[in-house]
């Protein structure tokens, strides 16, 4: 025993003054140094390699994919996602692999999330595992490669959340692709605002203010209500009329009635004992009443250029202003928004929605029935013959049913009736109806006739 630790010592002895011999000459000092570097990368290999150890894999991404589930992870699991389809799965595709997609990450999906992606893992891509990805992809779970991991995507959400938004307010649904070319004044007698984008604000605003929880949500009854217009920066009101007979789930029927010139919301809501309030309520509609704020819905016609009188409408454009211009312009977008926030809250038909307007409100049917056309399955102009041969889209509201009322002592009267006659012979799909009375006295002579011609158009 002794004479084996005797020759141990100098065999060790021997060995270490080899090593200083070898190290003091520099062409051997160097191979001896490659030949320790390649056995240990030899030995590294053998090691890291197969990968059915511990996959420790370091993984230098930031998704530390420390792979230390109970499933071993030796990626030689039932997806067999060996990297064998040659894109060499190193995640630089930019989307930065973070699994909003909806998948499980169950090893098979579309990312190659799957501890397979630029790993070594069994690896016989030869990709050399350079995992740029920035995946969570933490594995710490019993995996069975059904992982949920909290890939962000964050190049997806935003993009994910406006489809969502658009696909959610049916965006195609009101807006024809047309409108949101327009540029100028398609509508000559009207302001320059362009109808897609005041669609789209209003419906985005409407959508973010919406609230289930409030009181009066989704309420019966007549309300006064009023919502803050952030381009006017004021409170501006309106009115609604439930029926009270509706059972809160089913689609309603819409009306939206436009006030004459030194009226408000309440006027005619108000005027000839309630009488637009009952007729929404026997007729089962949802009766909506915007201010309008300041202008006239949008239109700068008056009386003194009705229909036929296209020097008088131009005459009347010279006078416009950049106030006059911004008055319009407000009053114009407060009838979208609160028609938006009605549909935010209620289900509506969207194939039963109609537009009625006196005096000035007959000027706002016309132009917010043409400029805002696929709203609108009718109108009905009372007394109120504000619209041009010229200028107008007559062609896009060709299919629209139009019901024109006037009063026979009314001064519109002639230009009431050389508007009927020439609907009539364009092809429109026109009813005209005049009553015996005045500007004002016509409107409670003709309100019931008006329902009953949506009523007709509710069952077309």
């Amino acid at each position: 025993m002794h004479d084996e630790k005797v020759s141990g010592v100098s065999a060790i002895n021997q060995i270490l003054w080899t090593t200083a011999a070898v190290w003091e000459r520099p062409m051997l000092r160097k191979i001896f140094l490659y030949l320790g570097m390649c056995i240990l990368l030899a030995c590294s290999g053998e090691s890291g390699g197969s990968n059915n150890e511990e996959h420790s894999d370091s993984d230098a991404d930031a998704d530390s994919d420390s792979d230390t589930d109970s499933d071993s992870d030796s990626d030689t699991d039932t997806d067999t996602d060996s990297d064998t389809d040659g894109d060499s799965d190193s995640d630089t595709d930019g989307d930065s692999d973070s699994d909003t997609d909806g998948d499980t990450d169950s090893d098979s999906d579309s990312d190659t999330d799957s501890d397979t992606d630029s790993d070594t893992d069994s690896d016989t891509d030869g990709d050399t595992d350079s995992d740029t990805d920035t995946d969570s992809d933490t594995d710490t779970d019993s995996d069975s490669d059904s992982d949920t991991v909290s890939d962000v995507d964050t190049d997806n959400t935003d993009s994910a959340s406006e489809s969502d938004l658009s696909s959610d307010t049916d965006t195609d649904e009101i807006i024809d692709t047309d409108l949101c070319e327009w540029t100028g004044r398609q509508i000559t007698f009207g302001t320059l605002v362009n109808p897609c984008d005041v669609i789209i604000q209003a419906r985005e605003i409407a959508v973010s203010e919406a609230d289930p929880g409030a009181s009066d949500w989704q309420a019966k009854g007549d309300q006064r209500r009023a919502y803050y217009f952030p381009e006017a920066g004021r409170q501006i009101s309106y009115r609604i009329v439930v029926p009270a007979s509706w059972d809160g789930q089913s689609e309603l029927p819409l009306v939206m009635f436009l006030h004459g010139a030194g009226s408000d919301e309440n006027n005619y809501l108000d005027q000839n004992n309630h009488q637009l309030v009952t007729l929404a309520e026997d007729h089962g509609v949802l009766l909506v009443s915007p201010k309008g704020d300041e202008g006239a819905y949008g239109n700068f016609l008056r009386l003194s250029a009705p229909f036929g009188n296209e020097a008088g409408a131009a005459e009347l454009m010279a006078q416009v202003t950049d106030t006059s211009e911004r008055t319009n312009q407000l009053s114009e977008m407060d009838v979208i928004n609160v028609l938006e926030r009605v549909l935010a809250e209620y289900p509506v038909r969207q194939d039963a929605m109609f537009l009625a307007g006196h005096s000035m409100g007959s000027g706002g049917t016309w132009y917010i029935g043409g400029k805002y056309r696929s709203y609108w399955k009718g109108i009905a102009p009372l007394s109120g013959p504000f619209v041009q041969e010229n200028g107008y889209p007559w062609e896009e509201i060709k299919d629209m049913s139009v019901f024109v009322t006037e009063g026979t002592q009314a001064p519109s009267l002639d230009a009431s009736r050389l508007l009927r006659d020439w609907l009539e012979t364009h092809g429109f799909k026109v009813e005209y109806m005049e009553v015996d009375a005045d500007h004002g006295g016509m409107i409670p002579l003709v309100l019931p006739d008006i329902f009953d011609f949506f009523d007709r158009l509710k069952g077309a």
